[in-house]
């Protein structure tokens, strides 16, 4: 039987590139989306054209009550969910001292309560299957932080946290739950670097370029079919960092 997935914040940038993967693969896909249904729409019709089908899903994956309706909509059509990519995320560059509480809970609630909620209420069907799998997509600045990025960090290390720790908890069911950190990767969310950032930014990178939504895309694929991977955090930078 076709596996069955959902990937939050899945119309453009990595978490479009990782809806194309994995539907490509046969996998019937759920690409959430909250603002950008013009995209979602767009997605669809675009694989539709290459006889691919996916499900898109409108739901702010900060608010429980919308997370639970997607869930209940997978369940009901397709009676499981084998993978869960909690990709959604938001951004904010600003110095520490102007972070306002209501900028902290913001982003709090969007990029790491997003996880939270929605691993909660896909897993309690994965531990009935005994089997499943989790990628959290974080980021670099999760790891070696980044200047005027404070709260952002903050929430992708508090990912990453999140992703140990359930691993060990939750193996024993076969569920595998994994993270990706990016580097800097071409997408609307970083294109307020300046050209002379980004080159800069390659200058930095031992491998001189910047990296592409498919390259994390690829690695997501890899942990769908792999069996013996949890608990790992994989920083995909190009050596940036």
């Amino acid at each position: 039987m076709e596996k069955v997935a959902i990937v939050t914040g899945g119309s453009r940038g990595i978490g479009k590139a990782i809806v194309e993967a994995l539907a490509r693969k046969n996998i019937k896909v759920i690409a959430n989306y909250n603002q950008s249904e013009e995209k979602a729409k767009r997605l669809k019709e675009e694989l539709e054209k290459e006889n691919v089908s996916i499900d898109i899903f409108k739901a702010d994956v900060s608010k429980r009550e919308q997370v639970k309706e997607m869930v209940n909509y997978t369940i009901k059509k397709y009676g499981k969910i084998d993978i869960l990519i909690n990709n959604a995320g938001i951004d904010q560059e600003k110095m520490f001292q102007d972070i306002t509480d209501e900028d902290w809970d913001n982003i709090v609630k969007v990029n790491l309560y997003s996880v939270f909620c929605t691993t909660q209420e896909v897993i309690q069907y994965m531990i009935s299957q005994k089997n499943g799998c989790i990628v959290n997509i974080s980021s670099i600045y999760g790891i070696n932080g980044g200047a005027c990025a404070v709260a952002y960090s903050a929430t992708k290390a508090g990912i990453d946290g999140m992703t140990k720790a359930l691993a060990k908890e939750i193996g024993p069911s076969n569920i595998r739950v994994n993270s990706i950190a990016p580097g800097y990767i071409d997408t609307d969310m970083n294109k307020r670097y300046s050209d002379k950032e980004i080159e800069q930014i390659k200058e930095e990178t031992p491998l001189e370029k910047i990296g592409k939504p498919e390259d994390i895309a690829k690695c997501v694929e890899w942990l769908v079919e792999d069996s013996f991977t949890t608990g790992q955090v994989i920083s995909i930078n190009g050596g940036w960092g």
